[in-house]
């Protein structure tokens, strides 16, 4: 613990900012995580249920099911089941206005991961160049008496803070791309549930106006 608290002292003052931006990127990235884990697990099953109870035309009880379990997917059932006596375009109108609603809350903060990638490397730059800036300042100061020793330390700052600003860039950029792609697959799982449902609604018995609830339990 000492040896990194010498490490971002001895980068200067540009340490801490890499310091607050990585932890900033750590955390959206984790929350991220949880959040498209939590809407893409057990989708199988979950839309598995959703169709037995819909073939029996227990409507009621599907919608009762994606109340108790709101996720992304139960949302785009549950505006199908909400427009089920609707014409087949409306119920597609109504399905795509809910993906459109639950994508971008999806897709929400996974690009600021991608922010951190860009800034982190310019921030480090940045302490370089103060170093740098710095070092010429003191061999101003000190002219013909200038120590090669004395000026360490301004090359391990620069050092420092472009080593940490790269390597922030780097995870965050991984962390981006793997987001990204459970983001996409969790948008392939909502054109997939949608696509199924309107096609299992609108092939119901269209015989009748509207689909009675089931008597069964």
């Amino acid at each position: 613990m000492n040896l990194d608290f010498s490490v971002i002292e001895q980068g200067g003052p540009i340490m801490w900012l890499l310091l607050t931006i990585s932890v900033v990127g750590f955390v959206l990235f984790v929350e991220r995580l949880f959040f498209l884990h939590k809407g893409h697990i057990n989708t199988g099953s979950f839309v598995e249920g959703i169709t037995n109870v819909v073939k029996k035309r227990r409507l009621v009880e599907a919608l009762t099911i994606c109340e108790e379990n709101p996720s992304p997917i139960s949302n785009i059932i549950k505006s199908a089941l909400l427009n089920y006596d609707q014409p087949k375009e409306r119920l597609f109108d109504a399905v795509q206005t809910a993906a459109l609603v639950e994508i971008p809350y999806l897709q929400r903060r996974i690009g600021t991961l991608a922010v951190v990638a860009r800034v982190a490397p310019l921030l480090g730059l940045l302490g370089t160049l103060l170093s740098i800036m710095s070092t010429f300042y003191q061999l101003q100061t000190d002219g013909p008496y200038a120590n090669s020793a004395d000026y360490a330390g301004f090359m391990a700052q620069a050092l420092i803070t472009t080593i940490f600003g790269v390597g922030i860039a780097i995870m965050a950029q991984l962390a981006h791309h793997f987001l990204h792609g459970r983001f996409r697959a969790l948008v392939h799982d909502i054109e997939w549930v949608g696509h199924d449902m309107i096609q299992l609604i609108a092939n119901l018995d269209d015989e009748s106006d509207e689909i009675p609830e089931s008597k069964e339990s």
